[in-house]
């Protein structure tokens, strides 16, 4: 029976969307967003319709980011028989993303899902919970605006996609007979009309951010040398530069880059291509000449970024791994003639200890003293020991009652704002990220491999641990072991999940019923990633963090849009 369902609803599943945007029929109650493209006009108007002011249904009474327009051009090909060319598919895209998107403003909260950051959601309110977080992720909803009318459409074509979705997630079940009523002042409207209620005030169509960007999207003008800074769990910081140079059209890209990790000293490079949609969404694909593992050397990376509003930054993720699951959180400045501090090779240095420390950046100034350099009081700068336009090695004494705290770095009129941080003692160490996820793998499906860091923390100004001033140290070099989290009795899933490695590499093990496990099941299970470190004050205890781990089966089925980076 169950075989005969898809044959039997297909026609009428595939005959819905036009039947919804042709048969909208009220006077839509705010205006739309008028589509002046030809090649959406052409290609879409056939289900689409055009009025007078150029509002096509649908299309101009909905903004989203390049990923969700994509997510829409692949369901009009696969359900709706569109025929485009690559070419013509990123002409729509781009053009869609940069005149019915979002605002920096706007796209900003919900990046995180196209950087693709596994992140713990919390619902606003339960009908959104019940009603639509039970299959999407609250970024998902996030990185799109509708009218209240679109929104309410959206919630028909779910229930003509899938008619479930009514009775299993939109719907409360009725009262069991003889249930007493519920307490005075609950909500009893069904989970779905709470969210569309909350989304559609909350996500509306038009809004201050939109008006104001629309008004000021100008053409990107990114070509040149930027100077990059970032960091990946489980390898540390990284430095390096991205040369931007002008594509084909206005908003197309090509770029070169290179990064040096500090630990390590080792280095990736890549060339890549990427278009900036709407004058801010930086979306990239780059490929490496000399990539190793998936690790360490990447093969390819996808570049997802956001371009400030006075384009003299950029931030956001480059990622790579069979899930996305490796990545480097990035930040570029458009490198000047001005000098510009950009890190040091720590960040932070201890009370009453001498060495010394090496400052980065552009453009720094030859021929410096140590009165030329400012770390701040009770740190003194002894003597410098080489200096390049680059990077300046200093050697400095830190007094034993310097007080506690983040710190400026000043070389002559550049300023690296709490660059570093002075401590007395490391108090304790949080492993990062707090919680994660590993997928099995290694037959037909790859595994999902997970990196841990262990970060060191000092009490911070109110001399209280695990408050709000505590000053970040940065990572330090921890032992990593694994052990049970006690979920069911005779829990064995440390045994089995997988090998965690010396530097908090975490590698799954291979999918599949495993005979040598009890009731030989899936070598799935929850586990503690533990990170114990020695600080090396006279007489300190080793301190311990922990992070929650799920390891989980492969996933199955990819919803995943690479192409708009391409």
């Amino acid at each position: 029976m169950r075989s005969l369902v898809p044959a039997l609803l297909g026609p009428i599943i595939l005959a819905m969307p036009a039947l919804a945007q042709n048969s909208a029929g009220a006077k839509p109650s705010e205006e739309g967003i008028p589509v002046t493209n030809k090649l959406v006009i052409q290609k879409c108007g056939a289900c689409h319709l055009r009025d007078a002011k150029g509002n096509m249904t649908r299309i101009s009474w909905e903004r989203t980011t390049p990923e969700g327009w994509e997510l829409a051009t692949k369901r009009m090909i696969r359900l709706n028989g569109v025929s485009l060319t690559p070419e013509e598919a990123r002409e729509i895209v781009e053009y869609l993303s940069s005149y019915h998107g979002l605002a920096p403003e706007e796209a900003k909260p919900a990046l995180y899902e196209a950087e693709r950051r596994l992140r713990d959601e919390k619902a606003p309110n339960d009908g959104v919970r019940d009603a639509c977080m039970a299959c999407h992720t609250l970024g998902r909803i996030m990185s799109w605006r509708r009218s209240r009318e679109e929104w309410d459409l959206l919630v028909k074509m779910h229930i003509g996609y899938f008619p479930l979705t009514e009775t299993v997630t939109y719907r409360k079940r009725p009262p069991a007979p003889g249930a007493p009523p519920p307490p005075p002042g609950t909500d009893t409207r069904d989970p779905v009309d709470i969210a569309i209620d909350y989304i559609s005030k909350t996500y509306s169509l038009h809004s201050p951010e939109w008006a104001g960007w629309s008004a000021e999207i100008r053409t990107p003008a990114l070509a040149g040398k930027w100077i990059v800074t970032g960091s990946q769990i489980g390898r540390g910081r990284v430095l390096g530069e991205m040369v931007i140079e002008a594509g084909k059209n206005p908003s197309e890209f090509t770029s070169s880059a290179k990064l040096t990790y500090l630990k390590d000293g080792k280095t990736i490079s890549g060339a890549g291509r990427a278009v900036v949609y709407a004058g801010y969404a930086w979306r990239g694909h780059s490929q490496s000449p000399a990539a190793g593992n998936a690790v360490d050397d990447p093969k390819e990376l996808r570049e997802v970024m956001q371009v400030s509003r006075d384009q003299s930054q950029i931030e956001g993720r480059w990622f790579w791994g069979a899930y996305d699951e490796f990545g480097i959180d990035v930040t570029l400045r458009r490198a000047g003639n001005d000098a510009v501090v950009t890190t040091l090779d720590r960040l932070a240095v201890k009370t009453g200890s001498t060495g010394q420390i090496t400052i980065f950046g552009n453009n720094l100034p030859s021929g410096l003293t140590p009165a030329d350099i400012n770390l701040g009081a009770g740190v003194s700068v002894k003597r410098v020991v080489s200096s390049t336009p680059s990077r300046i090695t200093v050697e400095l004494e830190v007094a034993q009652d310097a007080v506690l705290g983040k710190r400026d770095v000043v070389v002559r009129n550049a300023v690296a704002p709490a660059a570093y941080a002075v401590y007395d003692k490391v108090d304790y160490i949080k492993v990062t990220p707090d919680w994660a996820m590993a997928r099995l793998g290694g037959g037909p499906h790859p595994k999902g491999y997970q990196e841990f860091d262990a970060i060191a923390f000092n009490r911070g100004p109110d001399n209280v641990p695990n408050t709000a001033d505590d000053v970040n140290l940065g990572r330090v070099d921890a032992e990593w072991s694994v052990e049970e989290f006690v979920s069911t009795f005779g829990d064995d899933d440390k045994a089995f999940v997988g090998n965690l490695s010396s530097n908090g590499l975490f590698t799954p093990a291979m999918e599949g019923p495993n005979p040598e496990r009890k009731f030989s099941i899936e070598n799935h299970g929850n586990v503690w990633v533990v990170a114990t470190y020695q600080p090396d004050e006279p007489g300190a205890k080793p301190l311990v963090g922990k992070s929650y781990m799920i390891v989980t089966i492969p996933l199955y089925v990819r919803w995943d849009q690479p192409e708009i980076s391409q």
